[in-house]
This record gives C-alpha cells, sequence and structure tokens, in this order.
C-alpha cells in the first residue's frame, strides 16, 4: 500500500487528465494518417478506434466503423488486406486484395504516413514555440539566476544578464570538445574549470559592462562555483526561422533518440533496473506531465513536441509489429522478388509483437520500481 501511496503522491489528476489529452492526440493523429493513405490509394478500413479494449460506442460511416473504446491508451485502423483472409472453408490465406494488392511503394506509404504525422506534429508544436518565445542564441549566454552568497552576486551579476564574451573574445556559435560540438554559449564552463584572471562581457538593459576578476578553479582539491545558473539566450523569430530552427533541433535530437532506444534494449536484455532520465513508462511520463501542468501550458507543449518525436522514431524501429517491422517486411519481399508466405510472415509478425509487449513490460516494471 505504501507503494501504491507513493505513485498517487507522484501523480495528479490534472497530470493525468494531460497525460490522456496529449497520448490521445497523438495516437489518434497517428491512426489518422495511416487511415488517410490507405483511403487515398482506394483501400477500404474497416475499423478506426479510438482507445483500446471493450467498445463504449460504435458508427458506420463512410464504410469505416467508428469505435469509441474502453481504454484510452491509444487507438487502432483495421485495413482491408493487411491481415490474413479467412477463406470459405475456414482456412486463413494470404490476402491479395486492399493493402495487399497495392505496389510497394503504396505499402510502404500506408506503413510511414503515421510516424511521418507525429514527426509532422512536433515540428508544428516546436515552430509555434519558437516563433512565440524566440530560437536559442548560442553565442550568448543568458543568467537565469544568481546564487545567495556566491561569489556571482560579490561581483553584481544579475539575474537576466547576458554574456556575449569572455576575456575579450566573443563567444563563438559552436566549439568542439574531444570531437563533440557544443554551443557556444557552454564555453563558459570550460572557461571557469582554469585558474587565472577572467573578464566577462555583461549586456544589461541593453548596455555593455565588463566585470573582470581573479578566478581560482579549485581551492583545496574542490572545484569551486561562480554561482549561477545559465542558459541561451533567446532572440525574436519569424516563422520560417522558426521552422529551420525546429528542424535543426530535430536532426540534432535523432542520434539522443537513438542512443536512448539504444541503452534502452541493453539494460533489457540484461535485466537491468536502473533507472535513467531518457526512457520514462506510463508512470513516468504521468509524472513529468504533472510537473509540466503545474508549471505552464509551454511546458506541457515541450512535453508534447518529445512524446510525438518519441513516438514517430520508436515506430521507425524495424521491428515486426511496428510501422517500421511492417516497411522491412515489404522491402525484403521487393528484393526477393516475391513476398513472404503466410506461415513466414506470421511468425515474424508473432516474434515481433511477442518482443514489443515484453519490451513494454519491461518499461513498466522499471518505472514501478523506482518506488521501491
Amino acid at each position: 500500500m505504501n507503494i501504491l501511496h507513493s505513485i498517487a503522491a507522484a501523480l495528479t489528476p490534472v497530470g493525468l487528465l494531460w497525460t490522456l489529452v496529449i497520448i490521445g492526440v497523438a495516437t489518434f493523429l497517428h491512426e489518422l494518417a495511416h487511415f488517410a493513405l490507405a483511403r487515398w490509394q482506394g483501400v477500404a478500413v474497416k475499423t478506426f478506434s479510438v482507445g483500446m479494449g471493450p467498445v463504449l460506442l460504435r458508427r458506420v460511416w463512410r464504410g469505416t466503423e467508428w469505435r469509441l473504446s474502453l481504454l484510452p491508451i491509444g487507438g487502432y485502423v483495421e485495413i482491408d488486406g493487411m491481415a490474413p483472409a479467412e477463406g470459405p472453408d475456414g482456412v486463413y490465406r494470404q490476402p491479395t486484395r486492399g493493402f495487399a494488392a497495392l505496389p510497394n511503394w503504396g505499402k510502404v506509404a500506408v506503413l510511414l504516413a503515421g510516424p511521418l504525422m507525429n514527426l509532422v506534429l512536433a515540428l508544428g508544436l516546436m515552430t509555434v514555440t519558437f516563433t512565440a518565445q524566440g530560437v536559442p542564441a548560442p553565442d550568448r549566454a543568458r543568467i537565469e539566476a544568481v546564487l545567495p552568497g556566491s561569489r556571482a552576486q560579490a561581483l553584481g551579476l544579475q539575474a537576466g544578464d547576458v554574456i556575449t564574451a569572455i576575456n575579450g573574445r566573443d563567444l563563438p556559435h559552436t566549439y568542439t570538445v574531444n570531437g563533440q560540438p557544443h554551443a557556444g554559449w557552454e564555453s563558459l564552463r570550460d572557461t571557469l574549470a582554469t585558474s587565472g584572471p577572467k573578464t566577462l562581457t555583461v549586456v544589461r538593459n541593453g548596455a555593455a559592462r565588463a566585470i573582470s576578476f581573479n578566478w581560482q578553479a579549485r581551492v583545496n582539491g574542490i572545484q569551486q562555483r561562480l554561482g549561477i545558473q545559465y542558459g541561451p539566450d533567446v532572440q525574436p523569430a519569424s516563422v520560417p526561422l522558426a521552422l529551420k530552427t525546429s528542424l535543426q533541433t530535430t536532426a540534432e535530437a535523432v542520434p539522443q533518440v537513438l542512443r536512448a532506444f539504444g541503452s534502452l534494449f541493453v539494460r533489457f536484455f540484461t535485466l537491468d533496473l536502473s533507472q535513467d532520465q531518457n526512457i520514462s513508462g506510463p508512470i513516468g511520463t504521468a509524472q513529468i506531465v504533472s510537473q509540466a501542468a503545474a508549471l505552464s501550458p509551454w511546458a506541457l507543449v515541450q512535453v508534447a513536441i518529445l512524446l510525438n518525436l518519441s513516438l514517430a522514431f520508436f515506430n521507425l524501429i524495424p521491428i515486426p509489429g511496428l510501422d517500421g517491422g511492417r516497411i522491412l517486411l515489404v522491402l525484403m519481399s521487393a528484393l526477393r522478388g516475391r513476398p513472404l508466405t503466410l506461415a513466414q510472415e506470421q511468425a515474424i509478425n508473432f516474434a515481433g509483437f511477442a518482443f514489443v509487449m515484453l519490451l513494454m513490460t519491461f518499461v513498466v516494471v522499471r518505472d514501478v520500481s523506482r518506488f521501491f
């Protein structure tokens, strides 16, 4: 019972509601994209369900049965010709119509539409955010907070100050450390890692001033802190600049997402339940949304962006049962010059589905283990 109380304390009703809304919208648009590309190519869609499990409401409209199901944890579409068809003798055979009759590019288009929709949604939300709040300026560091009693406070640094140069040299847009690129504003950390005289050029209320001081990086072997919290400054952005920044941000996120999924698979195969900040299960996601809801609407938008990016990339992983796995099977059939047999396809899909279910179970168990 103590564990249940701990889990309940980490969540809020508003957070749970927003979690359902964010996941529901992301899933609905994902499935709607599959639906639209199938219908656009003349393929019937038998069922479109919002939610999973027992059906609460159903209505047939334009040849599709639209359902509202009990469990608000996703949704699905049943596209004609995607699943094996039962013959008059009760034996299941490889379908020959609908999705199965599409050319390979048409099949890939239907399968790719869902992840692309989530990617487009994330890009759209990012563009709106950058247009409203500005884009990061990598060559300027904005001080967000000054710790009381710190060296920074004694030097007269204030929250809102913008550092534009260090020791008379403008901050670069990017710089490289050990072969890894970093934004220029991060160079302040490396500057304070060495002792010696320092001069910060600070802009406050439009006026620049120089703040000079002698800095001792370590005292008795302990790394000293200036006592500021800082990040990149922001600059106003037009819609084209906001879109460009969104595309760059997404491209930069790809390696991080791939590393996060790679780490998850390693932890899964080694049964490592230790925590990290890269992958969250349903409880962790709801907790993050609860915290974001308490901050601001823009924080919720940030969570929606991350969730849609994660959903897009995860579904493109070439594991049977996911969109990426189905695309892989289509490409394999194209390379072979003939489709897989029904037995082969069913065995591959079953193995992929079982793997995904085990992976999801592992994520949930790891999520709950945080409260033990």
